[in-house]
């Protein structure tokens, strides 16, 4: 064998080595992003990249199995498997919001699912043909599978700093899927010009190659743009502003004078009424504290809690902690925001922390007289852990001798046993609970549990702020509940339901929540 001949089957070993570590990077981002997708439409995080992680596996499972029956023209197989992700990955993003948008509900998990376990599959059969194709160049066996693993072990660690530092923040989750799949298509043309006189044909596979890169450049530029049409059918109103933040997905809809802000896909508030809830959330506590000098709000980047809170002359500081520094600036800067929040987070007295609201608590060493929690509903393993025990203690432990928190907790009209649970839960850190709720029409019936560490009697609390729906009289009626919303919850035969508190280690509460609000 000559020199030439030698350094030339190095180059094409070398080649493959490449290949399939970049396509590795492919494979797991494609992998964190159906978990992603999954997490964003479907909700609950945890299950959803459970799921979507399974289900990639298994596919490679599959897929691997399946490769032990190419044994012939291994480079124009890659070359083609290459081709499938690049157009099944490129569109997944998508078509998925086309699919919620347009189709019954569960065809959107079924068609995740479905491209989950195909670009898994095809993602499977990458490493056996590139394996088998270095041992045919003239790399032992040994060596060749070696040098591939390593290139894909290595190659999926920079896959997944890649789409948490810099894809999903910058290009969001429909741009990165076509980007992600420029990049396989690519690499499949950059193989088949190496092995061109390996390939029948030459012209036609490369061809083919061609038209789909411009077809997915076309999803670059234009994707994000259908999507949007899509996500619109989603909802009600008009969206005037959509974000993907490294957080959550921000959307603020307008029609006929009602601004909504939804955080991934969940209502937050419509400016028609969501003085009701705001004032509940704030009013009772600020009313009930024996000072009110620093107060704490835990969420409530809209402002709108703060907004109530300066009503109040007395209160020397508010800390609001928020973990998304992106809605905190679409408060302070977006007009439909700043007319509702009265740009109350710009105020000397408020002071604004970006942090999460668990390691906040376990850092932070002031007492606070009043606490308001306006933090999204526990549909999820990361916003779970703001109800559990371990941080209503945390709580507890912040507050003044006399002073009050607020908590919102979900309804117990569409989901009594977790309002119920947040409340048990609470009550399980020694604190002393009254129950409150009230009709928001946008909402329905929503609830909060209003703590201390004395008993709080609601008939002697007089609401001494200026409100358009809260009054000192109204107040006792909202701490009557109907029988199908009370503590008294049967299941299924007709038992009562015995609650548990909500733990860090027993997270009980996502399950009852999904079940709750699965019909709503």
């Amino acid at each position: 064998m000559t020199q030439v001949h030698q350094e030339e089957l190095l180059k094409r070993s070398n080649s493959i080595y490449w290949a399939s570590g970049i396509v590795s990077i492919c494979g797991i981002i494609f992998e964190v992003l159906f978990g992603a997708l999954g997490s964003y439409i479907l909700g609950d995080g945890v299950k959803q990249y459970t799921l979507t992680i399974s289900l990639f596996l298994t596919g490679m499972g599959i897929g691997a199995y399946i490769s032990e029956r190419i044994t012939k023209q291994l480079i124009l197989s890659f070359i083609w498997i290459e081709y499938g992700i690049g157009l099944i990955g490129g569109f997944s993003a998508l078509l998925l919001f086309g699919v919620t948008a347009y189709l019954p509900d569960g065809t959107d998990a079924l068609f995740l699912y479905g491209v989950t376990l195909m670009v898994g599959t095809l993602t499977g059969v990458e490493l056996p043909v590139l394996i088998r194709k270095a041992n045919d160049i003239g790399v032992t066996l040994r060596k060749s599978t070696a040098k591939v693993l390593f290139s894909d072990y290595a190659g999926g660690l920079i896959g997944g700093l890649l789409f948490l530092f810099l894809l999903r923040p910058y290009f969001g989750l429909v741009k990165t899927a076509f980007i992600v799949a420029l990049i396989n298509v690519a690499v499949a043309l950059w193989i088949a010009i190496k092995f061109r006189e390996e390939l029948p044909r030459f012209t036609l596979h490369a061809g083919a190659g061609g038209f789909l890169l411009v077809i997915i450049i076309a999803g670059i530029l234009f994707g994000e743009e259908a999507a949007f049409h899509f996500e619109q059918k989603l909802y009600k109103d008009p969206i005037v502003y959509s974000e993907q933040t490294n957080y959550q997905q921000i959307i603020l809809t307008r029609e006929a004078g009602d601004t909504r802000l939804y955080l991934d896909g969940q209502l937050q508030f419509s400016s028609s009424d969501e003085h009701r809830y705001h004032e509940v959330l704030v009013h009772p506590a600020m009313a009930a504290a024996d000072s009110r000098e620093r107060v704490l709000i835990l969420g409530g980047g809209d402002g709108l809690a703060a907004r109530e809170l300066l009503k109040y002359k007395d209160v020397q500081s508010i800390t609001l902690v928020d973990l998304d520094p992106k809605m905190v600036e679409l408060a302070n800067e977006h007009h439909l925001l700043t007319e509702l929040n009265e740009q109350s987070l710009t105020n000397e007295k408020v002071k604004v922390v970006h942090q999460d609201a668990f390691r906040f608590l376990e850092e932070e060493q002031t007492f606070y007289d009043v606490v308001i929690v306006d933090l999204p509903d526990p549909n999820n393993e990361s916003l779970n852990k703001l109800y559990t025990i371990e941080f209503y203690s945390l709580l507890r432990n912040h507050l003044t001798p006399g002073g009050t928190m607020m908590v919102q907790a979900t309804s117990p009209v569409f989901a009594p046993q977790v309002y119920w649970t947040i409340n048990e839960t609470i009550e399980s850190t020694g604190l002393f609970t009254q129950n409150l709720h009230v009709d928001i029409p946008s909402f329905g019936g929503w609830g909060f549990v209003l703590a201390s560490r004395q008993p709080v009697s609601i008939e002697e609390i007089e609401i001494q702020a200026e409100t358009r729906y809260l009054t000192t009289e109204l107040l006792p009626a909202l701490a009557q509940f109907g029988k199908d919303e009370d503590q008294q919850i049967e299941d299924e035969n007709g038992r009562l339901v015995e609650l548990e508190p909500n733990t860090l280690i027993r997270p009980n509460l996502i399950e009852v929540y999904e079940r709750s609000w699965k019909y709503y």
